[in-house]
């Protein structure tokens, strides 16, 4: 029987947690840990980062562990109006239930009740079954990146009119 996952924003105890999460997704898809949210110090603090105005991460718990997360985020160098889709994480005990799908309509809602347009996120080859749900809910792939991330590894860039 799988017990009831509850959507939360982060809270401080989250860190050590979802920092191990993220780093064994990349593990398991053997993507690249240089240029990425893996070798990113931001991501050993979600919850000082997250602070951040017009800013949010919704956290998918289960028995009292983070098991995903997803998030909203004004990367620096991104027009106003353009929220970027970050730290879309699930453990793999969560995926095909449903969960991320859950994510991603809580940071779509959340982008448009903090007044963003558009919504900009960077992928890679390696995350090939996240990148078809993007498509499936509309975002379209573009040419370049935009904005500053810092993540430049990521080879796949897209974006959302809301």
């Amino acid at each position: 029987m799988h017990s009831v996952v509850i959507f939360r924003e982060i809270k401080k105890e989250d860190n050590v947690l979802l920092a191990r999460m993220i780093r064994q997704v990349f593990k398991e898809h053997d993507a690249p840990e240089n240029g990425t949210v893996f070798s990113d110090p931001t991501t050993d603090d979600l919850f000082g980062l997250f602070r951040k105005n017009k800013s949010v991460l919704w956290v998918a718990e289960q028995d009292g562990i983070p098991v995903g997360c997803c998030g909203i985020y004004p990367t620096e160098g991104l027009e106003n109006s353009c929220a970027e889709l970050v730290k879309y994480y699930l453990a793999e005990s969560e995926r095909g239930r449903g969960t991320g799908k859950q994510l991603m309509d809580l940071c779509i809602a959340s982008a448009r009740e903090m007044a963003y347009k558009k919504l900009y996120l960077e992928s890679m080859p390696h995350f090939s079954l996240a990148v078809r749900i993007y498509e499936k809910l509309g975002f379209r792939k573009l040419s370049s990146p935009l904005g500053n991330s810092g993540h430049t590894t990521c080879t796949i860039w897209m974006i959302l009119e809301l």
